[in-house]
């Protein structure tokens, strides 16, 4: 019989106190209101919000930052473990937000003079169970000392071309594609401050970040050439170009050999690939002109370092 609860299936359906009673009654706190909406310009995640502190970063003189999107997995701090990696890095000026000491750390000589750098570039040292270590390590041999790095702050690309027009130069930049060895972009960094160089950009996926091995092999040029990241690098370089760069990319095939180029004096976006696939597709077809470096041929390519340094070097030559 329809309606019959007791039929198999059905459900019985109760109703607690009055089941005419509407909501006025029993959610009327519910229902009252938050207070007048925020402005637009109140709400932190609304567009005119964003704009507006964009406004006043512009305002400020402070560099713009775009995020892309996600923020890039390794935005973190990086931790070096080791006695021996910590002085190297102390030695070498790289930023380091403190360094942690276990506290039944046997002091020795190394840690003297981590002792001592430390407190000539005024660092902060901290003393914490070993526990603590082993946790910020991911239980690597830390041997008792560990190092936090300050985390990387990336320029927005747009900012290398402000660098240019302080100094009254024709733009330079290095773009590098899919160069994922840390130890290469320090190199690049490195040759980007010796021959002139406005900033280097990065890809935020595929590429070398700005780690404790890049710090290093850069010698302590990362400290005056920024680093950019671009979310997309072909947009970029077409970015670039309607700013008035023309990009050129470095191919073992180049249809013009580094040393007829006759582009080097103007504004100019030089784009380097990895050692194993050189240029992405889209990025060699973007470009206005791809060069290529005589070598031997017994000789297959070069790393993005070296070819960095030859190639900027040839580009300085022509702007004296």
């Amino acid at each position: 019989m329809a309606g019959n609860s007791s039929r198999r299936g059905a459900v019985k359906k109760t109703t607690k106190g009055n089941p005419t009673a509407g909501s006025g009654g029993r959610r009327r706190k519910g229902l009252e209101g938050k207070g007048p909406t925020p402005k637009a310009e109140d709400r932190p995640y609304h567009k005119k919000h964003k704009m507006a502190r964009a406004a006043e970063r512009r305002a400020s003189g402070k560099p713009q930052r775009k995020s892309g999107g996600r923020k890039p997995a390794d935005s973190g701090p990086e931790w070096v473990a080791g006695r021996n990696a910590v002085s190297e890095l102390l030695q070498a000026g790289v930023p380091i937000a403190a360094i942690h000491i276990a506290d039944d750390a046997r002091r020795d000589e190394r840690i003297t003079e981590i002792f001592r750098l430390a407190s000539e570039r005024h660092v902060a040292l901290l003393e914490v169970p070993r526990s603590e270590l082993d946790k910020f390590t991911g239980a690597a041999v830390h041997q008792g000392v560990a190092a936090k790095l300050e985390a990387y702050e990336y320029a927005h690309p747009d900012d290398l071309l402000g660098v240019a027009r302080e100094r009254g130069e024709a733009p330079l930049v290095v773009m590098l594609d899919s160069v994922t060895d840390p130890r290469n972009l320090g190199a690049v960094i490195r040759s980007a401050a010796g021959f002139g160089a406005h900033g280097v950009v990065v890809g935020e996926r595929r590429s070398a970040s700005m780690t404790a091995s890049a710090w290093k092999a850069s010698a302590g040029a990362a400290a005056r050439v920024p680093v950019a990241r671009a979310t997309n690098l072909t947009r970029q370089l077409k970015s670039y170009q309607a700013a008035g760069l023309m990009a050129i990319g470095l191919a073992a095939d180049g249809d013009v050999a580094l040393p007829d180029l006759t582009l080097g004096d103007g504004p100019l976006v030089m784009v380097i690939g990895s050692e194993g696939k050189g240029l992405s597709r889209l990025v060699a077809e973007t470009c206005d002109q791809l060069v290529r470096i005589p070598t031997a041929s017994t000789l297959e390519s070069l790393n993005a370092g070296v070819a960095a340094g030859i190639a900027l070097y040839a580009i300085a030559q022509s702007r004296a």
